[in-house]
């Protein structure tokens, strides 16, 4: 499903459209990532809306930004690998813990049917509904509160998605919420590092070394 806005059809109309294609060739398809509607999603989301506008010029480098409040946009590696692990055909219902800037919520949003996106920072959540809403993106569902419990209310859901590293693995609260054969992909700290996991009907897959602020449970 898409938003009901769409991104300009030229460069000349959107002077990032060329930077945004370079990144998904050489960021992204160079290193493994695969999945149609991932690539084609990185390709129409403006990240530079994201991000602030002081660091709109390097929106498509390889690398995280801050977007303020002591947070991050996610390089734009981990965000396509993360939403690729999620398997998404275009029908499925996804929660994702930590909306941040609303950058994920957005690409998720044009590889499945519903996001339910949730962010203890009231700041945030606030700042990233309103884009999201300017953007066009009406199937996203921006909550504030603790992303740990998810939204029981719309569960199940058919892939939950994590953007911060769980301590002791994914919240219960989480996996309850999960559809029969649904996965959860989050990172995950081992002690030694963090690592990218997908967890499915109650096995562990690990996916990639990540680094991730650490999740916190409790509104903001």
């Amino acid at each position: 499903m898409s938003p009901t806005g769409s991104a300009p059809s030229s460069t000349e109309d959107d002077p990032y459209a060329l930077p945004r294609r370079r990144m998904v060739g050489r960021q992204l398809r160079r290193r493994g990532i695969e999945d149609g509607r991932v690539l084609a999603a990185m390709e129409l989301v403006p990240r530079e809306r994201f991000v602030p506008e002081s660091q709109r010029r390097r929106a498509y480098r390889d690398g995280a930004l801050p977007i303020g409040e002591g947070q991050t946009i996610s390089q734009p590696w981990i965000v396509a690998r993360m939403a690729a692990a999620l398997e998404l055909e275009g029908v499925e219902r996804v929660l994702e813990v930590g909306t941040g800037s609303g950058y994920g919520a957005a690409v998720l949003s044009r590889c499945c049917s519903h996001v339910v996106t949730v962010e203890r920072r009231y700041g945030l959540a606030e700042r990233a509904a309103a884009l999201l809403d300017e953007l066009g993106y009406r199937n996203v569902e921006v909550r504030t509160g603790d992303g740990s419990l998810g939204t029981p209310d719309r569960a199940p859901f058919d892939g939950i998605l994590v953007t911060a590293a769980a301590e002791h693995g994914p919240p219960p609260a989480l996996v309850e919420q999960l559809a029969l054969g649904a996965p959860l992909v989050c990172p995950v700290d081992r002690g030694r590092g963090e690592r990218l996991i997908r967890m499915r009907d109650g096995e562990t897959e690990d996916i990639a070394p990540v680094s991730f602020v650490a999740l916190v449970e409790g509104g903001e």
